[in-house]
C-alpha cells in the first residue's frame, strides 16, 4: 500500500537533493511519485533534469498532491513555512522534518493541531550515498510509516531509530561532525604538503585514509582504541604522533566541540 504513496519535498536544497537522489536511484519510489517545491528556480531545474521529478515554486501543490511531506527547509524558515501550509494539510498526511533543533513538540505547536510527524537528522555525506541519519517519531506515526521513512534514509546511507532526547547528540556526532572531519583531512593534507607531497595527492590520500578507517571500524566491530593500538608499533612513528596529539589535547578538543554543538542545538 505504502509503495503507491506520493512523496513531496518543501525545500529543494542540498539535503533534499541527496534524499531524492537516494529515493530515485535506489528505486525506493519512481521519479513520478516524487515532487519538490522551493524558491530557487535553478535548484528546482537541476532536480528535475537530474532525477526527472516534478518541481514547482508553489508549496500548495506539494500539500495537495503528497501523502508524505518532507519539511526540508532551514530551521529559521520553518515557522514561516508551517504557517503557510498548516491550513492545507490533509487527514493522514505524514510529515518528515529535517530541521536541526526543532523538536516534535515545537513543530506540533506550530501546526496547532495533531499531526503525524517524524523528526530526522541527516548529514551531508548523504550526497554520496553514505549519510548517517537519526530518526524519531510521535505516537501518531505507525510502525509501517516509520519503516517507510527509514527506508528512504537508508537509500542514501544508514539510519538509526533513536529516542528524541538524543537528537541533539545526533546533530553533533553525525549532523555537524563532517565539518570537523573535513578540518582533520585538511590538516592531514597540509602536513603532507609540508613534507613535499603534491596537494591533490595529499587530499586523496587523506580522504581515503579517513574513509578506510571508518569502514574498518564498522565492518570489524573492533573498538577504536584497539584499532589505534594495532597501528602503534613500539618506539614507532605512529606512537610518536599519538604522544603529540595527547599533549595538544586532541580528545578534549573534540569532546568540547561536540558538546558545544549539542548545547547550541538545544537552543535553536
Amino acid at each position: 500500500m505504502l509503495k503507491n504513496m506520493k512523496i513531496g519535498f518543501i525545500g529543494g536544497g542540498n539535503m533534499a537533493s541527496a534524499i531524492i537522489g537516494g529515493i530515485v536511484e535506489k528505486k525506493v519510489y519512481a521519479s513520478e511519485q516524487v515532487a519538490a517545491s522551493g524558491k530557487d528556480a535553478k535548484s528546482l531545474e537541476n532536480l528535475h533534469n537530474k532525477y526527472g521529478i516534478k518541481t514547482t515554486e508553489d508549496n500548495s501543490v506539494i500539500m495537495e498532491e503528497s501523502d508524505v511531506v518532507f519539511l526540508s527547509v532551514k530551521p529559521q524558515i520553518l515557522p514561516e513555512v508551517i504557517a503557510e501550509i498548516a491550513p492545507m494539510m490533509k487527514e493522514d498526511q505524514l510529515f518528515v522534518s529535517i530541521a536541526a533543533g526543532k523538536t516534535i513538540e515545537w513543530i506540533e505547536k506550530e501546526f496547532g493541531k495533531e499531526i503525524k510527524l517524524v523528526r530526522c537528522m541527516p548529514n551531508t555525506p548523504a550526497l554520496v550515498g553514505e549519510g548517517c541519519t537519526g530518526i524519531c517519531a510521535n505516537k501518531k506515526v505507525s510502525a509501517e510509516e516509520l519503516e517507510l521513512v527509514k527506508s528512504i534514509f537508508d537509500s542514501c546511507g544508514t539510519s538509526y531509530l533513536v529516542p528524541e532526547h538524543l537528537m541533539d547528540v545526533v546533530c553533533a556526532v553525525a549532523g555537524s561532525a563532517p565539518a570537523y572531519v573535513f578540518m582533520l583531512m585538511e590538516a592531514m593534507a597540509d602536513a603532507a604538503v609540508l613534507g613535499g607531497m603534491p596537494r591533490d595527492l595529499a587530499y586523496k590520500m587523506a580522504g581515503q585514509t579517513v574513509l578506510g578507517s571508518g569502514k574498518l571500524m564498522l565492518e570489524t566491530g573492533i573498538h577504536p582504541a584497539v584499532l589505534k593500538d594495532m597501528v602503534c608499533s613500539p618506539a614507532g612513528t605512529t606512537i610518536s604522533g599519538v604522544k603529540v596529539l595527547e599533549e595538544q589535547g586532541m580528545r578534549g578538543a573534540i569532546i568540547d566541540a561536540l558538546d558545544s554543538c549539542i548545547q547550541k542545538s538545544k537552543k535553536i
